[in-house]
């Protein structure tokens, strides 16, 4: 636990060591599945701003769900439509990278307070997408932080997309 805990704090800090570790290190992605898990729960009740437990059910569902549609999208543009010539990885190394990635979402339980309401989930959405891009220039061994942005931000539009699209109407 407190392994996984000092590795989110890094994955915060956009830490390349962070990502370069957990995409080599296959036992990492059940830490990862938590850590998609807590951010996904934390999102949903800073959006609709109570703790309902059917609401935090579909938001750990759906955050999974937008975790591994985001990687897989990313890894489709980002190996087979953009890549590099060095670029190599599956999608368990991009899972374990993403999900690391999605450590900043934790702070959109802070939504919750009216006054932070929205705010915060656009400070933790562009942490995340940041975050991403770090995580997938290491998994995909890419030179260029802008291009694995730009296939992030790709996939990131789709993401919020369907995220946005599935929240429940406060």
């Amino acid at each position: 636990m407190a392994r996984m805990f000092t590795r989110m704090i890094r994955a915060a800090k956009l830490d390349p060591e962070l990502y370069e570790e957990v995409e080599a290190d296959e036992s990492a992605f059940s830490e990862a599945l938590v850590v998609v898990a807590l951010s996904g729960v934390a999102t949903m009740a800073g959006l609709a701003g109570r703790l309902n437990l059917r609401e935090l059910i579909s938001g750990l569902v759906l955050g999974i769900l937008a975790w591994s549609g985001w990687s897989a999208l990313v890894l489709f543009v980002g190996t087979r439509v953009c890549p590099e010539p060095q670029t190599r990885a599956d999608w368990g190394e991009l899972l374990r990278t993403t999900g690391f990635a999605t450590t900043p979402a934790l702070l959109s339980i802070l939504g919750i307070f009216p006054v932070l309401a929205g705010f915060i989930t656009i400070v933790a959405s562009v942490w995340i997408l940041l975050a991403f891009g770090v995580a997938v220039r290491q998994a995909l061994d890419y030179h260029s932080t802008l291009r694995a942005v730009a296939v992030c931000f790709v996939g990131w539009v789709v993401y919020t997309g369907i995220l946005f699209s599935l929240m429940p109407r406060v």
